[in-house]
């Protein structure tokens, strides 16, 4: 069998000029590129056009437990002190059951123990996020809306939640 050189192809092809990429796309993109970089440098050194969560400083913290009891309940227990905060039964405490559904699946994939502590807290700013202990994971709960948010935040009790 001819190798390619043999088969005609490449001596059709003397004399051509072979295809050269478009200066223009690269000095396009070589542009882009710079202008994002000034942009991004520019926003960090003047603080405009720069988004910042401004949550202030803790205002309420509590370590909780959540785990599965029987008939699928959900019990919420304090971790410094294991008194119950909040049993939610099979068809009650929607969010709080979804959230321990993400958080369970979350930690098998880290492989962590499931009865490590969470950390609810309640910020300077109002806003409340949950945190887990074991893999680091903080979640603010406004982005799921305020009601999700208050169910969390009703759980911090006389820490500065909502009273249950």
């Amino acid at each position: 069998m001819a190798s390619a050189s043999h088969l005609g192809y490449f001596s059709e092809r003397k004399g051509r000029r072979a295809n050269v990429f478009p200066a223009g796309i690269l000095i396009g993109a070589a542009l882009l590129l710079g202008f994002a970089a000034a942009a991004v440098v520019f926003g960090q050194a003047t603080g405009i056009g720069v988004i910042k969560h401004r949550t202030g400083a803790p205002v309420a913290i509590r370590d909780i437990i959540l785990s599965r009891g029987d008939q699928d309940t959900v019990i919420v227990t304090d971790a410094a002190t294991g008194s119950e905060i909040a049993i939610y039964k099979k068809d009650t405490g929607g969010f709080v059951r979804g959230s321990l559904r993400a958080f369970e699946r979350m930690r098998m994939v880290a492989k962590v123990p499931e009865t490590a502590p969470y950390r609810l807290i309640k910020w300077q700013a109002g806003t409340v996020s949950l945190s887990d202990t074991a893999t680091g994971e903080r979640i603010y709960l406004e982005a799921f809306g305020k009601d999700n948010a208050a169910a969390f935040e009703a759980l911090l009790g006389a820490q500065g939640g909502a009273s249950q």
